[in-house]
Formats: C-alpha cells, sequence, structure tokens
C-alpha cells in the first residue's frame, strides 16, 4: 500500500466521540504537507468498515492525498443513540460532526489545512458534502448526488426509505425544505464535479441535473460526466478507469492548481 493508516478521534459539542481513518501517503511530513481529500460515505446508515476497489482511498494516497474517512452522526456500529443524534435533522447534525473530523486532521502538522476536498456519493451528496457546500463554501468533487430532496422521494426506486424519516413531502414538506440543499444554490461558491449514470434508479438523473443547472446557472464552476450504461454505482472496469481519472484531473486542478488537463480515455 502506497502509505499508512490511522484512526482519529474527535469530540463533538455534545460530547460525543467521532470516529474516522486517515490514509496517509508515504510522503507525508511537517516538512511536505499532504493536501487533504474528505471522502464522506453514503448510505447514510453505514460506515468506513470495509475495503472496495470502487471506493479506494490508496489511489489517492499514491498522488500524494491524505485521505479523511469519518464515521458521523447516523453512522453504523457505534449504537442506535449516535445514529438517533441526527433524527430527523439529517443535516446539520451530521455536518457539524464531520466539520469536527475535518479540524481534528487539518490541525495535524503534516496536513495542508488550505488545500481541502469533499467528496462523497448517495446520501453523502446531500447531507455530508452538498450541505457544507451549501453552508461554508467547502470544495466538492462529487457523484450521484441527492440534489432536491421531495423531487427525488417522488423519483427514486425506494420511497418507503424516506417516509418513515421524514414523512409524507406534501404534509410534512418544512422537513424536506429543511434538509434540501438545493434551495442554497446561490451560497456555493467553489467548483464541482457531479458524476452520475442514467441507470441510477435509487438517486436519479434528475438529481445531477437539476444541481448542474442550478449551479452554472448562477455562474459556479459545475462539470457533469454522464455515465449512460451505469447504476448507482459506477461498476465496469473501464469506466471505473474512467471516473478516477476524471476525478484526479479535478482535483489537480482546483486543490494543486494545475492546468486542466481533460483526461485522456474522455
Amino acid at each position: 500500500m502506497p502509505g499508512r493508516l490511522e484512526e482519529v478521534e474527535a469530540t463533538a459539542e455534545d460530547g460525543q466521540l467521532i470516529r474516522s481513518w486517515l490514509v496517509l501517503p508515504d510522503t507525508a511530513s511537517a516538512s511536505h504537507q499532504a493536501p487533504l481529500l474528505l471522502w464522506v460515505h453514503g448510505g447514510p446508515m453505514s460506515s468506513w468498515n470495509s475495503w472496495s476497489w470502487r471506493w479506494n482511498p490508496w489511489l489517492m494516497a499514491a498522488r500524494g492525498y491524505a485521505v479523511l474517512m469519518p464515521d458521523p452522526a447516523l453512522s453504523t456500529g457505534y449504537g442506535q443513540e449516535f445514529m438517533a443524534r441526527a433524527h430527523p435533522d439529517w443535516a446539520a447534525r451530521p455536518q457539524a460532526d464531520i466539520m469536527t473530523a475535518t479540524d481534528a486532521a487539518t490541525a495535524r502538522p503534516d496536513i495542508d489545512a488550505d488545500r481541502v476536498a469533499i467528496m462523497g456519493g448517495s446520501t453523502a451528496a446531500i447531507w455530508r458534502t452538498g450541505w457544507p457546500a451549501t453552508r461554508t463554501g467547502s470544495s466538492d468533487r462529487e457523484p450521484r448526488r441527492v440534489w432536491m430532496l421531495d423531487q427525488m422521494v417522488g423519483t427514486t426506486d425506494h420511497p418507503m426509505f424516506w417516509r418513515p424519516q421524514f414523512g409524507d413531502p406534501l404534509t410534512h414538506p418544512d422537513i424536506y425544505e429543511a434538509n434540501s440543499p438545493h434551495r442554497h444554490a446561490d451560497q456555493i461558491r467553489t467548483p464541482m464535479l457531479v458524476i452520475h449514470g442514467d441507470k441510477d434508479y435509487r438517486v436519479p438523473i434528475s438529481e445531477a441535473l437539476r444541481l448542474w443547472w442550478d449551479l452554472s446557472s448562477r455562474g459556479a464552476e459545475a462539470k457533469f460526466l454522464y455515465f449512460p450504461d451505469e447504476n448507482h454505482w459506477i461498476m465496469s472496469p473501464g469506466n471505473a478507469r474512467i471516473w478516477y481519472e476524471t476525478v484526479f484531473a479535478f482535483l489537480a486542478q482546483h486543490v494543486l492548481d494545475q492546468p486542466w488537463e481533460r483526461p485522456a480515455l474522455l
């Protein structure tokens, strides 16, 4: 592996311990600080508890990035009370935990606090990367984003996941509005990469199209990578390579201040 793995702990303002994994490149040190890539899991009821080639932080470490993988509120493996901290506020509570973990990581002498990007997929996109972008202006490199929550609930293949949590969007619109980042699109200032598969029925393609339009129509820099034959995950080896190469190119441009270079595979 091109680096090392460490555990990072931080304490949220409510006293809850927030656990993260930090992948560091071999070169990371106080004299050679690594840019930080905050990689947030989806679910949202899941955690960073297994290895996958699809979400492989070691590829990022091989390019010199440190990768922080936090388990904020709603993550599994820490008990029901830890998950329930975010009910019904699935936006602000996970965001606060993520920012707590990020503060702990960027305080390290081997991390460059001025070069930080955020990425994630599925529900990670709305409450864990999309929400910080609308609230704090954080940088985003984002696949499969939930953007307009009440619209998504009416088009997803799994609407009954949402109704027990938030109720019917027609009778409880306030909860959906409060947790939907699209209402704060005007606050996004940093560049964003949107990646989506047309056969994604869990988070339909309409979410990505609406997101890209809301950003580009407001003058924000947004790129859109579209896979007509992929679903909720970019699964085929060739497409996965395109995914990684595009993310690397976008990160190089906006985190490392290098000129944009369109990946040769595109």
